[in-house]
């Protein structure tokens, strides 16, 4: 377990193999913790970093704003910090629409970009994320914090994942959201609108989707496409919103593949 020190909060992380780094985003109430085995394998080529957003995870959770931009603010400091001069952002959900904002606003941070199941257009979220993003609704779900864990744990993450692990995967990190980073994260990321800002993007893209995806609309790589007409797309017809967890197999050798090819200099 490690961890740096910013102005903003403390921002853990778990690192593993050696070579070039590679850094993966979670999404949305995850962690690093659901990129172990997508670390595992990477590890053996790469040296692979995952860090946990700030109100996530293990990391500081004493800021007023969990913004999309906040966390664009977070990844450049943590390549800062550890002396990342420019590496591939891998990213699920929210992460992957981070791991693009980052690429527009810092393109010499960015060498690539891989999106997994991330919304291009917030409006694109499932229902049920849209209206968690009103303090309404996410002051009365955490007011009913123990019968809402439970409802997640034993029936919504089961229609969402099929990976037997990820009930237990999302409960614990579930455990170690507050209020404020649920409500202000999801909120921003409804928001976001990445489709007028795609054309600044000049390296290479990838975006993963699975077509059962239940979370973000699965054919958001549409609009990915349209913005990046160079962007690499893999649908995964048999994968929902975590195609890293339900093909692992095949999300990490389609991710390695994308990682090692060589960049075209213009």
């Amino acid at each position: 377990m490690s961890s740096i020190t910013t102005d903003q909060g403390i921002v853990h992380y778990e690192v593993y193999g050696r070579g070039r780094p590679v850094i993966l985003l979670h999404g949305w109430l995850g962690s690093w913790g659901l990129w172990q085995e997508t670390m595992a394998f990477l590890g053996a080529f790469y040296r692979t970093y995952a860090l946990d957003f700030w109100g996530f995870g293990e990391s500081g959770k004493k800021r007023g704003s969990y913004a999309v931009d906040d966390f664009v603010d977070l990844v450049d400091q943590f390549m800062e910090r550890l002396g990342i001069v420019q590496a591939p952002l891998v990213g699920h959900s929210m992460g992957g629409t981070v791991s693009l904002s980052v690429a527009i606003r810092y393109p010499t941070r960015v060498s690539k970009v891989v999106v997994v199941g991330s919304p291009i257009v917030g409006s694109s979220l499932a229902p049920l994320l849209k209206v968690s993003g009103y303090r309404p609704i996410a002051f009365l779900l955490f007011n009913m914090m123990g019968p809402f864990r439970a409802w997640m744990k034993y029936y919504y993450s089961r229609q969402i994942c099929r990976d037997p692990r990820f009930p237990n995967m999302m409960d614990h990190d579930l455990s170690r959201t507050t209020l404020e980073s649920f409500l202000r994260s999801i909120a921003s990321l409804r928001r976001t609108d990445l489709r007028p800002s795609l054309n600044q993007t000049h390296i290479p893209v990838m975006g993963m989707y699975g077509d059962r995806d239940k979370i973000v609309h699965p054919l958001q790589w549409q609009p990915l496409q349209t913005g990046i007409p160079q962007a690499q797309i893999e649908r995964f017809p048999n994968a929902g919103h975590f195609p890293m967890l339900e093909e692992p197999n095949e999300f990490s050798q389609k991710l390695k593949t994308f990682l090692d090819a060589a960049v075209a200099v213009s």
